[in-house]
């Protein structure tokens, strides 16, 4: 796998979609100083922004989702800062389409698009992906079409004219991507009406054209060089540039909006098996001394293993990484898994979903990570069984949001103890985008009553103009990952941030809770994993080695030398 092709390709695609939108926008009469009112010429069924340009004009549905665009950026805080917010907002749109592009070239690749038929390329070598030649006949694949489509694809295939075309690919691409949402929510999302008016696909130009171009095919491959590699190195390159530009502002303060792009590198590959055959491996092996699968630990270390006297299920080990990035640790523990299961006699199809719904979970304070993750785990599902994603599969993988709740909501809950212990759980996740997985969980609160009385509130959708129901799923989701994060695990195996350069919040948060270790969060991560083990449990790192010498980590060492077992260590040079 040649990774300058990667690196090349995903660096320009993100500054070609940035820019792409970046233009829409402008002809919206938004940029990162003003949101523009529509000019004197415009009528009640035109809207003009920048000029007279017929091209540029807003009509019908249009002029709605430009609104939709405004509400977004305002929920970004662009009154506040303006410059912020659009830059975040352009950034989260970009992101949206790269990895859905991604996730389709995939899946397209490994025939798994419930059409079988190609979106972004031709198996038969036409200039035009196969969707629009066979865009008739997958109709139903794609939840059918409206007589203004049909019409579309018609006239399109006939006149051939470049708009059509354009035209018709847009409508195909985004119908494509809303059928995906049925079995793939946590990627596809039913498409907001204002990612339509910011993105227009290219088949014949742009980030698909050269994706189909310039990266081989056989790197999206499962049966050759495919999946976990080729996403996470996509991703990694995608994030290099605002990589390079955070930790290179010379002490400054990393923002809470900065830590992903401060923090997440891709783990290689030797390392991730290094990690998970001498944690997860290793403590299957103590409990199945005879087990074939000792074979399969290409880097278990050569050591005596001890049998362990003790009757565990297979379907009731779990492993967690809480900080799980685009997920290259959950996808080879599936992988390993996999391997345990058909040892123990568990069909590869049954097996599949059990270790997808049993024994995999994850955390991720950066939504598109945690997306990428998720598909990349759905995949593995789906490479062993062909209806793996129509079976509807629940996955324990999720990402942070700060919860916020208002006041009119608790008064809902009447329940005195429940509104008071929700209080409490909306304080801690305030801030849970940049806490992430290390919030210190109050064990006293009942989780369940809450998680109860908050389902049980009924709103109309039709009738629901303060947002309540948006507030409920958010609290019913968040009491999800506090189960995660308060179950106890026989593997926790993660790459942690590597950051010491923190802003008020965190620091005071770190100093609150984490103060012996808090001088950078892999330190933090090492002593909070292990207290999530099961006993006999392993917990996996890659951390940089300054942890063993320095004597702000002393308190760290300490700690494990009188309550732990380090049982394998390796110290890498500091270029690795």
């Amino acid at each position: 796998m040649d990774k300058n092709k990667i690196k090349k390709y995903a660096i320009n695609a993100r500054t070609e979609l940035i820019n792409a939108i970046k233009v829409k926008l402008a002809t919206l009469g938004i940029d990162e100083n003003e949101i523009q009112d529509k000019l004197s010429i415009s009528t009640p069924d035109k809207e003009y922004y920048v000029d007279d340009n017929e091209a540029n004009a807003l009509t019908g549905a249009q002029i709605g989702w430009r609104k939709d665009i405004v509400a977004e950026l305002n929920r970004h805080g662009y009154q506040e800062d303006s410059k912020t917010a659009y830059k975040d907002f352009v950034e989260e749109v970009a992101y949206t389409w790269f990895n859905r592009i991604i996730a389709i070239r995939f899946m397209e690749v490994n025939n798994y698009l419930p059409s079988r038929v190609r979106v972004l390329s031709s198996e038969e070598g036409r200039n035009e992906p196969d969707i629009i030649n066979e865009a008739m006949e997958i109709s139903d694949d794609l939840g059918g079409y409206s007589n203004q489509e049909k019409e579309l694809i018609t006239t399109a295939l006939t006149e051939k004219t470049p708009e059509l075309m354009d035209n018709l690919y847009t409508m195909l691409f985004i119908k494509q991507c809303d059928a995906l949402s049925e079995i793939l929510p946590g990627l596809f999302e039913e498409t907001s009406n204002y990612l339509k008016l910011l993105f227009t696909p290219h088949y014949d130009r742009g980030v698909i054209k050269e994706l189909v171009n310039e990266i081989p095919e056989e790197y999206f491959d499962v049966k050759r060089e495919g999946q976990v590699q080729i996403i996470g190195w996509l991703y990694q390159y995608y994030n290099s540039a605002p990589h390079e530009e955070v930790v290179n502002m010379n002490g400054k303060a990393i923002q809470k909006d900065e830590i992903p792009a401060a923090t997440q590198l891709f783990t290689p590959d030797w390392i991730v098996r290094y990690m998970v055959d001498n944690s997860l491996g290793k403590y299957y092996l103590e409990r199945h001394p005879d087990s074939a699968v000792r074979q399969e630990l290409k880097y278990l270390l050569p050591d005596e293993i001890k049998a362990i006297n003790e009757n565990q299920d297979i379907i009731d080990y779990k492993l967690l990484d809480n900080a799980m990035g685009s997920g290259h640790i959950l996808v080879y523990a599936f992988d390993l898994f996999m391997k345990m299961y058909i040892e123990q006699g568990y069909s590869k199809r049954d097996a599949a979903q059990k270790i997808i719904e049993n024994n995999l979970f994850g955390l991720e304070i950066d939504k598109r990570a945690f997306q990428l993750a998720y598909f990349s785990i759905m995949m593995k599902g789906r490479e062993y069984d062909r209806r793996f994603l129509r079976r509807n599969p629940t996955t324990n993988l999720y990402y942070f949001e700060d919860l916020h709740v208002s006041d009119e909501f608790y008064n809902f809950i009447s329940d005195k103890v429940v509104r008071a212990n929700l209080k409490k759980v909306v304080k801690d996740f305030s801030d849970a985008t940049e806490l992430g997985s290390i919030i210190k969980i109050d064990e006293s609160i009942d989780l369940d009553s809450i998680e109860e009385v908050v389902a049980g509130l009924d709103f109309e959708s039709g009738l629901d103009v303060f947002g309540y129901k948006k507030i409920q799923k958010q609290i019913l989701k968040t009491l999800k990952i506090i189960k995660v994060m308060t179950t106890k695990y026989e593997a926790v195996v993660t790459n942690p941030p590597y950051m010491n350069k923190f802003d008020k919040t965190l620091k005071k948060y770190l100093r609150d809770n984490y103060k012996n270790y808090s001088k950078d969060l892999f330190s933090v991560f090492i002593y909070h994993n292990v207290h999530q083990l099961v006993k006999g449990g392993y917990a996996g790192y890659m951390t940089p080695l300054v942890w063993m010498f320095i004597k702000t980590y002393e308190p760290l060492r300490h700690d494990i030398i009188n309550n732990f077992k380090i049982d394998s260590l390796i110290q890498m040079e500091y270029s690795a």
